[in-house]
């Protein structure tokens, strides 16, 4: 049996395919239209989760969308009445394209209508959510809890898995919700762009929480649940969120109110500088934010009685919030899917019609997030030969000790291997890699490649069966969505990677999920007595790369040292040529 689940006409845009319960491909639309976050219908993420598996659209059995227009339907109503015009229109015609959904997935499969074969289903976002969480986790039992900032008009969603079955024992209707509260001050904070709340995340280590009895008045969580925004300092419920889901990178409109302007300061310009009120406040909303997450898992604890919890939606990227779930609730496990935010509600969607729809067992656990496109040696040969680029090939043994070197060396080193990865984060298959033990490495990164934000963070990968050795916990975090202390000891020996709050954002690598990577960290212990990598996405203000002509691209227009490419190593200080080639096309 095959289901495809798809994630449309939202933020993330994406695509999953399970054969006969199994996931084949999953991929994000963003990385084949270049867009970030792409919105719109995702026919080029269709396409190539059919390519890599091998499936003729004919072929599919049930196609499943992350959206249900029929759900929560009063508040939809409710709330529609009470939006400006302009905002009604624009979410009744978003609404409207589900009307016609089998035209869409058709013309995107490339086939008439009619000859559509495949059984669609429409599947609540929260429900999708939840279920691309517990489905794919180690649990037969599990407390599941969605929480992000709006889906079908719902903001959060919690209840209980068991078997392969889902059942919902609460939700939050609009207009409440964590995600606009951490959204709009996000806003305030001078990060406009969809997307930008890590960044409040990371700069939130900068401050102090000197204003978190302020921040409390604007969200609470009351003991059934249920989560209360202060409206007087929002505008999203009269005037409407503004948000725009065309194909391109969505948009959110302003979400606060004057009032929270004139509570907590001017909004800041994104060129502005940060000041010491702004780091503040930042550390004051992640404080708040965390009190409430802790709380809502509490009493989804205490409901449920389980002892472990499965997360999604895009507030469970707060990896901070993440780390602290076993100290300060009663949950002993955690599993948090690795593609959290929208993008994971393809899969969910599958999943939902897999298992609580035709109740088909659960057939694998998610260990890692290596569902995308994969290259041969041939096809990238292939493509630095169209640079015309300089390459060495080695074997793989070879291509380990010299990359391992290279990074002990101080080199900043472009590591493109394997199939690319679901979700958010690059762990180790497209990725940039750096020694961790530099302290000058984070501004070098910051600065000469990313070209972003000096406060933000770079992430440690670490060997699994090393991580009680640098980290205050051990509890397995295989997709860098829990931010644990780093022992005090150790935090000198590896300052690239240790945040101004003495944490990192780890991932541990097992030789089982990722060999070649475990194989290049180990190598990297070998020489150095450290068995970590610093470990960053691999692009430049853009969607992680995709493709070897992207990687190499991205190689020759940053002042990264080296690429490792399949079997392929590349040294910048042999390509100056390709690089002055690559300027004067892209001049």
């Amino acid at each position: 049996m095959i289901v495809l689940g798809i994630n449309a006409w939202h933020a993330d845009a994406s695509a999953a395919l399970l054969i006969d319960g199994e996931l084949a491909a999953a991929i994000e639309e963003e990385r084949l239209t270049r867009v970030k976050h792409a919105a719109g219908f995702p026919t080029l993420a269709i396409h190539e989760c059919l390519r890599i598996a091998g499936v003729a659209p004919r072929s599919i059995d049930h196609i499943a969308i992350s959206r249900d227009p029929r759900a929560h339907a009063l508040q939809r109503i409710a709330a529609n009445l009470r939006k400006d015009f302009r905002s009604m229109l624009s979410r009744a015609a978003n609404a409207g394209r589900l009307l016609d959904l089998p035209a869409a997935v058709a013309a995107a499969l490339q086939i008439p209508k009619d000859g559509l074969r495949a059984r669609l289903h429409t599947v609540e976002h929260h429900r999708s959510h939840m279920a691309s969480a517990y489905f794919v986790s180690p649990f037969t039992e599990a407390a599941v809890l969605s929480v992000d900032g709006l889906g079908d008009y719902c903001s959060a969603m919690w209840g209980t898995g068991s078997g392969n079955q889902l059942q919902v024992n609460g939700w939050v209707p609009f207009p409440h919700s964590l995600g606009f509260f951490y959204t709009a001050f996000t806003q305030l904070l001078g990060f406009p762009n969809y997307g930008d709340e890590y960044k409040v995340m990371g700069l939130s280590a900068l401050g102090a929480p000197r204003m978190q009895e302020a921040v409390r008045r604007v969200v609470s969580v009351r003991d059934d649940g249920q989560i209360r925004l202060n409206l007087d300092y929002f505008i999203h419920h009269t005037h409407g969120d503004a948000m725009t889901w065309d194909a391109g990178e969505p948009r959110v409109g302003t979400l606060y109110s004057d009032r929270m302007e004139a509570e907590f300061g001017p909004a800041r310009g994104r060129q502005d500088e940060l000041l010491e009120r702004h780091r503040d406040l930042a550390a004051s909303v992640q404080t708040v934010l965390q009190e409430c997450v802790l709380k809502l898992l509490r009493i989804v604890q205490k409901q449920s009685g389980q002892k472990a919890v499965c997360m999604a939606g895009g507030v469970a990227l707060n990896c901070v919030a993440n780390g602290m779930i076993r100290e300060h609730t009663g949950f002993e496990d955690v599993y948090v899917q690795p593609a959290a935010a929208d993008s994971g509600t393809a899969l969910g969607a599958a999943l939902y019609v897999q298992h609580q729809t035709l109740r088909q067992p659960r057939r694998f656990v998610m260990d890692r997030v290596s569902y995308g496109s994969e290259w041969t040696n041939q096809q990238i040969e292939e493509e630095l030969r169209r640079a015309g680029a300089v390459w060495h090939r080695h074997d793989d043994d070879e291509l380990i000790h010299r990359t391992a070197r290279q990074i002990a060396d101080g080199n900043v080193t472009g590591w493109f291997q394997g199939r690319m990865e679901f979700g958010p984060r690059a762990l180790g298959n497209r990725s940039i890699l750096a020694d961790p033990r530099r302290g000058d490495m984070k501004d070098i990164l910051n600065l000469r490649i990313k070209h972003r934000e000096p406060f933000r963070p770079f992430c440690p990968s670490i060997l699994a069966e090393a991580a009680s050795e640098y980290f205050e916990q051990d509890y397995p975090s295989p997709f860098m969505v829990m931010a644990y202390a780093i022992r005090p000891e150790k935090r000198a020996q590896v300052p690239a990677i240790t945040h101004a709050d003495g944490t990192g954002r780890l991932q541990m690598v097992t030789e089982t999920a990722s060999p070649r990577y475990y194989r290049l960290i180990r190598a990297f212990a070998d020489l150095t007595g450290v068995p970590i990598l610093l470990n960053t996405s691999f692009n430049e203000n853009e969607p992680i790369v995709a493709t070897p002509a992207q990687a190499i691209d991205c190689f020759l227009r940053t002042h990264m040292d080296v690429l490792v490419i399949g079997n392929c190593l590349l040294q910048k200080s042999e390509n100056t040529d390709a690089r002055q080639a690559r300027a004067v096309h892209a001049g």
